[in-house]
């Protein structure tokens, strides 16, 4: 499939499926007249790659988990695994924050509601 097609597919833009590309995180062919292919495990890696993203991975650390991913041996896997361990405690961290605020709001909620649904006061 062409450039076009993934960023239909997955819903990254253009620009950012290049920038991928130019970072080591995507892998295209090319045609004879320099356009890109992509196959259809490229849906995937791109949704993966987002997801990370949109979770705060910097590209450069998805950048140092790709080898390992594409060419496989025991160095480069002990090395991510590093970094994964790494990412994996920090995203806890975050859902760890993030489950903290969301159960205060639901208090706040509470008390919200408690305080509307009481009788209305008298004001004479």
């Amino acid at each position: 499939m062409r450039i076009g097609e993934l960023s239909a597919r997955t819903g990254a833009s253009r620009r950012s499926l290049r920038y991928y590309e130019e970072q080591g995180l995507l892998v295209s062919s090319r045609s004879p007249g320099g356009q890109r292919h992509y196959e259809d495990e490229h849906v995937q890696r791109v949704r993966l790659v987002q997801a990370f993203l949109a979770a705060g991975v910097p590209s450069g650390t998805l950048v140092e988990m790709v080898p390992c991913m594409a060419e496989p041996n025991e160095g480069r896997a002990r090395q991510a695994l590093e970094i994964m361990d790494r990412e994996r405690a920090r995203l806890s961290e975050d859902i760890d924050g993030l489950a903290a605020a969301r159960d205060a709001l639901d208090r706040l909620i509470e008390d919200n509601h408690a305080y509307l649904e009481r009788p209305a006061e008298d004001d004479a």
